[in-house]
């Protein structure tokens, strides 16, 4: 008696950062009504998620921003031929609703914001580095420097916001735009905006390389676009 395999309904498995948690969420459940297979993506801190990927964890897949993914493909955790640019994610600045909004019109105006602003906070991601970067070229840093309110590794900038712990807050678009409390004043001003390239990839040790390129393939597809603007990203 002839005996037929059954393909396998297990999860494929992932970790991602939290800037692209609810983009995840909404694309791996539209593939799961469209081809059955079923996708657990685990979204944290991505310097967490990286460390956890580093260290040896089990992952199909995953989705973190370019920087990282680099290094973790330099140090042979993902499959370099699986990489796949999904999203390109700016920065967008926030204060508490209710609160006055200040003017970010301009490099000058934003530089005056964040003078004048008691608290802020941004991501410990790689928008948060850049920020960090820009604060020293306008030779403010020590000056905000007692300012600054770092975010627990996996706790969005914007609920501090919404809290008011922050009253100027940084963090990817794609993270506030779901946030009840704040209100986005706007992205950073084009002339120093930072954006940041989320891509996905297969770990070296996937067992499942078919599902998974068939899954990478589905995200970065035409079909995928309109998810990613509605999640506040454009399609890399």
């Amino acid at each position: 008696m002839q005996v037929t395999a059954t393909p396998s309904v297990a999860p494929l498995t992932g970790i991602s950062s939290m800037a692209t948690r609810q983009l995840l969420a909404e694309l791996t459940t539209a593939y799961a009504e469209r081809c059955g297979q079923a996708v657990a993506i685990e979204s944290v801190g991505g310097v967490d998620a990286a460390r956890r990927v580093q260290a040896g964890e089990v992952f199909d897949l995953v989705i973190l921003a370019s920087d990282a993914m680099a290094k973790l493909m330099a140090a042979g955790h993902l499959r370099a031929d699986s990489l796949t640019p999904l999203v390109h994610s700016g920065v967008a600045v926030a204060v508490r609703a209710g609160t006055p909004t200040p003017d970010i019109s301009s490099e000058d105006a934003l530089r005056q914001a964040v003078l004048a602003a008691p608290t802020l906070s941004y991501s410990t991601g790689p928008s948060g580095v850049a920020l960090a970067r820009l604060f020293e070229r306008w030779g403010i840093a020590e000056q905000i420097n007692d300012h600054i309110v770092t975010a627990p590794p996996g706790v969005p900038v914007g609920s501090l916001v919404a809290k008011g712990e922050v009253g100027l807050g940084f963090q990817q678009f794609s993270e506030l735009i779901h946030v009840p409390g704040i209100c986005i004043v706007g992205p950073l001003p084009s002339t120093i905006q930072i954006t940041t390239t989320f891509s996905a990839a297969m770990t070296s040790g996937c067992t499942r390389p078919a599902e998974v390129q068939a899954l990478l393939d589905f995200m970065a597809s035409p079909e995928a676009a309109e998810a990613k603007q509605r999640q506040g990203m454009e399609p890399a």
